[in-house]
């Protein structure tokens, strides 16, 4: 593989990991009031506070990401977040029956991002060592 087709390969992986946070953020932007009210039902403290930052982190590293701008801090900030989103909002353990397999589903979603969030944070690594000082 050229440098250039590894170079392509790349960028479309960081736009495709990028893409979710993207329409993520927008979405919660556009539906505010009732993602304030989904963050407090899931027992998120400070909801009037985490949902701002969240909005931040998601459209921001989302835009990050594809411009490749810090890919090892964002992909980093992202994939923390992308854990924790799995543990916090996607608790298949205690769903009903009715939401097991969404909920299990989008667990497992979360946790393979993250994986590619660790090629992505492992390749910018990487990377940096082959451009040198």
């Amino acid at each position: 593989m050229t440098t250039n087709e590894s170079r392509g390969w790349t960028i479309a992986a960081r736009a495709l990991m990028a893409v979710i946070f993207l329409v993520a953020g927008v979405r919660k932007l556009m539906t505010y009031g009732a993602t304030l009210g989904y963050f407090a039902k899931l027992g998120i403290p400070l909801p009037d506070v985490v949902l701002p930052l969240t909005i931040a982190l998601e459209v921001g590293g989302g835009l990050l990401l594809v411009a490749g701008w810090r890919v090892r801090w964002v992909a980093s900030a992202l994939a923390i977040f992308t854990l924790a989103t799995a543990f916090t909002a996607h608790a298949f353990w205690s769903a009903d029956a009715a939401q097991f397999a969404g909920q299990l589903n989008n667990f497992l979603k979360n946790v393979a991002m993250v994986g590619g969030f660790l090629l992505l944070i492992a390749h910018a690594a990487a990377s940096e060592r082959k451009a040198g000082p």
